[in-house]
């Protein structure tokens, strides 16, 4: 049985990002967990976790559902803060060693000292954002992907050992006519390739 730790990466503002949408697929990835037979743990950036609790649960998780609104291009303030607590808290015992360099072999590289080798994570990312504004050499983002918009958190999870799954995005979020029912279909499907077919 495979054990999947989900992060709620949500920061709460009044009125502007309550946190509802990220409850509602936060919910909807912990149904489809136990569903499918796993072992299921929730961490909370917005609350008053333990350093030792969440490296305990980083340590027992196979995998890392990591859901966050993106705020200014990035994770929010708070969940900047968890991820600098957590992550550094867990230098030479869950999350890596070293950054990998080694004075006595060259060939060693930046970046290759994570201890979460055989871990996986999938971003699930809500946005104000159009999609089309991706893959778009006219789009704001200046043709890059979804993912190459968020290398810094890709690249946190890979400097720890990590490997990437499928990300899930929610566009638009704030349109009057977002059809929520077909994108927790998406969600549900991406889940599926991610989780069930043998990855």
């Amino acid at each position: 049985m495979k054990n999947v730790l989900i992060i709620n990466g949500h920061q709460r503002y009044e009125q502007i990002a309550e946190g509802k949408l990220t409850k509602l697929f936060i919910d909807t990835a912990s149904d489809f967990f136990t569903a499918h037979g796993f072992n299921v743990k929730h961490s909370v950036v917005e609350s008053d976790y333990s350093l030792q609790e969440e490296l305990d649960k980083l340590a027992w998780a196979d995998y890392i559902v990591f859901q966050y609104p993106v705020y200014w291009m990035g994770v929010p303030w708070i969940t900047k803060k968890y991820i600098d607590e957590i992550f550094s808290g867990g230098m030479n015992t869950v999350t890596y060693a070293s950054d990998g360099r080694s004075r006595e072999d060259a060939s060693k590289k930046y970046g290759s000292g994570g201890l979460m080798q055989g871990k996986k994570y999938m971003l699930s990312l809500t946005y104000n954002c159009p999609e089309s504004e991706f893959d778009n050499k006219e789009g704001f983002f200046d043709g890059l992907s979804l993912d190459e918009a968020n290398v810094a958190t890709h690249k946190l999870f890979q400097f720890c050992g990590a490997e990437p799954l499928e990300t899930y995005a929610i566009h638009d979020i704030f349109k009057a006519d977002l059809d929520i029912e077909s994108e927790l279909k998406r969600f549900k499907a991406t889940l599926e390739r991610n989780f069930l077919s043998g990855k």
